[in-house]
């Protein structure tokens, strides 16, 4: 057993480390691209709740093959993109990638059933699925390898939908450069409070597992996980309130 945990160990090491070179090796000379394609789908596939609908976006499937083969061929740099269009590159691109894991193994009742990569190392989220500029991706080195690494936006965690009812609702338009900051507002504002995601109370409120997860993101602008919630919240909890935090459903957003 102890040989097998070693070897274990070991293979996760590789796995991060072949990972982590993999996203820091890009060097590219792209040019911000339109997202126009993901919003025509996203408006037309899913509804203003986010509730999507899986079986007419494989129908769709060339307009969603066509714009996940626009993000593949440009990876966003710093030399021609700005920093929205960085972030907004890759909220869509985590979004989109979720949505086409999901239609490649369409009927199935979580994201979470998806067939894992390495067994007893990977789940879902390290399954490598997709190539930008020629370099292998999964879902996990961009929402922690990439946004999470490189942005000090903590609403981003509104803004990425894992497909499942405990997630802040897949949005029914790309998000742009032009309007970030009102969309990341409104994804948040949305998500705090919509009572089947969190359960707002002055004194006890229960909250979403985003909030306990990630909570050292939520308190990088110097503000605690309480008073982030109070800045959207149509309930404020009061100082010392005792938090609860609501069982995360998996259930496909569906």
């Amino acid at each position: 057993m102890k040989y097998l945990s070693s070897i274990l160990t070991v293979l996760i090491f590789t796995a991060l480390l072949f990972n982590a070179c993999a996203v820091s090796k890009v060097a590219s000379n792209s040019k911000p691209i339109t997202h126009e394609l993901w919003d025509t789908l996203v408006r037309t596939h899913v509804s203003p709740e986010g509730i999507v609908d899986y079986k007419s976006i494989i129908k769709d499937s060339l307009k969603l093959n066509a714009y996940l083969d626009l993000l593949s061929a440009n990876h966003p740099n710093d030399k021609n993109w700005s920093a929205d269009e960085r972030l907004a590159y890759w909220i869509n691109a985590y979004n989109a990638f979720t949505v086409k894991l999901i239609v490649d193994h369409y009927p199935t009742e979580s994201i979470k059933d998806i067939k894992k990569g390495i067994p007893f190392v990977s789940d879902v989220w390290e399954i490598n699925f997709f190539e930008i500029e020629g370099n292998s991706y999964n879902l996990n080195d961009i929402e922690h390898g990439i946004i999470r690494k490189r942005f000090a936006e903590s609403r981003i965690h509104a803004a990425c939908n894992c497909a499942s009812f405990s997630c802040p609702r897949l949005r029914n338009e790309a998000f742009t450069a032009e309007r970030l900051e009102e969309q990341l507002d409104d994804q948040m504002s949305g998500f705090i409070n919509n009572k089947t995601k969190n359960q707002l109370d002055a004194n006890n409120p229960k909250m979403s597992k985003i909030f306990k997860w990630y909570g050292g993101d939520f308190k990088k602008t110097g503000k605690s996980v309480r008073e982030f919630i109070n800045q959207y919240a149509e309930v404020k909890i009061e100082d010392g309130a005792d938090f609860d935090y609501l069982d995360y459903i998996w259930t496909l957003n569906e």
